[in-house]
């Protein structure tokens, strides 16, 4: 990956994990696997790339009833499985193929809620830029680096649902076993 602050350039490894993860059945064998929850959810990706990423979360009441709360709408939990994993996905992207490896996690994360997520429900982060920037810095500096990033929740219709905030940390690993 290079990122000069204008462009970003994957490497293959960066182009391998794109591609295989926009692939529904690998996504799916992947999420049965590592991230059971959201498998069972019915999360999905939609769209993977350097400046943003969509996830979608499937609501129906005869398709998915466990992603619903007892107030006939997406439980908040769900809506925050998919939130991150329109941002994960893009962080995961930003860190493939770098040595040492990036280390990165969750350290926060705030959301606002406007509307009941009555249908399903469709997560969009446009931070790519500032996370491949972010892990860049990481990288630069051998030092960790924190950003915010935001996903917004909408119904198939456009409106808003949600919006999300999660601060991610990025490190080089100082030392690859």
């Amino acid at each position: 990956m290079l990122y000069s602050g204008k462009m970003i350039i994957l490497n293959k490894e960066q182009e391998k994990f794109k591609k295989e993860f926009l692939n529904p059945i690998k996504f799916s064998l992947y999420f049965l696997k590592n991230v059971p929850m959201g498998w069972f959810s019915g999360m999905k990706l939609k769209k993977l790339s350097e400046k943003n990423a969509v996830s979608y979360v499937p609501f129906k009441w005869y398709y998915r009833w466990q992603n619903k709360n007892p107030f006939r709408s997406m439980y908040f939990a769900v809506q925050s499985m998919g939130a991150e994993l329109s941002t994960a996905s893009i962080a995961t992207l930003a860190i493939k193929g770098i040595k040492p490896s990036i280390a990165f996690i969750v350290t926060g994360m705030r959301s606002t809620y406007f509307k009941k997520a009555t249908d399903n429900t469709i997560f969009r982060c446009d931070d790519g830029e500032k996370i491949f920037n972010a892990v860049t810095q990481a990288i630069n500096s051998k030092k960790g680096v924190s950003i915010e990033v935001k996903s917004i929740g909408k119904l198939e219709d456009g409106t808003i649902v949600s919006e999300f905030f999660f601060t991610w940390s990025f490190k080089q690993r100082s030392n690859e076993n």
